[in-house]
């Protein structure tokens, strides 16, 4: 019944219905719109309450608000591990760099064509994910959807797909030099 009860509270609800919708949605989830709400806010307010423990994949990974609460979580202690798409490994400067800067294991996946998740997995027990990238545009201009879970059996799954993403990704080596890379 419970799953039943998930799928239904994901159904586009809006009118009379939508503050009722609210109201029954199970207590372990909520969901965020964009544009409309404050979806950047959340995430930051979910990484801010984080104590042990951030895992993150991210295909779009600019937003300023967004990487410096991961910087902030990494300095009071917390573990952060970032694996991002390929996109962020070109010679510019991107969040693979800021995180790197910052002293945060940075992970590149090239497995795939593109590693589009959207997810931070917070101390084993919350899961933030959706269409939202992380980026400004996601909150400015782009019609998204963000999930805040808090299931440690959802969270395990989340962490499961992490891990198997890791083993196929390789270590960010920084900003390259294009001058210093042409000849290889």
């Amino acid at each position: 019944m419970r799953l039943v009860a998930f799928a239904f509270a994901l159904l586009p609800v809006t009118g009379a219905y939508a503050e009722h919708a609210r109201s029954v949605l199970p207590p372990f989830v909520s969901v965020c719109f964009t544009p409309g709400e404050n979806c950047e806010g959340r995430i930051v307010q979910e990484i801010g309450e984080a104590r042990r423990q951030i895992l993150v994949q991210a295909y779009g990974f600019t937003s300023p608000p967004i990487l410096d609460a991961i910087r902030r979580a990494a300095d009071r202690g917390v573990e952060v591990l970032v694996i991002l798409d390929k996109s962020n490994d070109r010679g510019r400067y991107s969040g693979a760099t800021f995180m790197e800067n910052a002293g945060i294991p940075v992970w590149i996946d090239t497995a795939p064509g593109i590693a589009h998740n959207k997810v931070l997995i917070i101390d084993h027990q919350t899961v933030v994910t959706g269409s939202y990238n992380f980026t400004r545009a996601a909150g400015k201009r782009n019609a998204e959807n963000l999930l805040v879970i808090s299931s440690r059996p959802v969270a395990a799954r989340f962490e499961e797909n992490w891990n198997s993403r890791l083993r196929s990704a390789r270590a960010y080596e920084g900003v390259q030099d294009p001058a210093q890379t042409a000849g290889q």
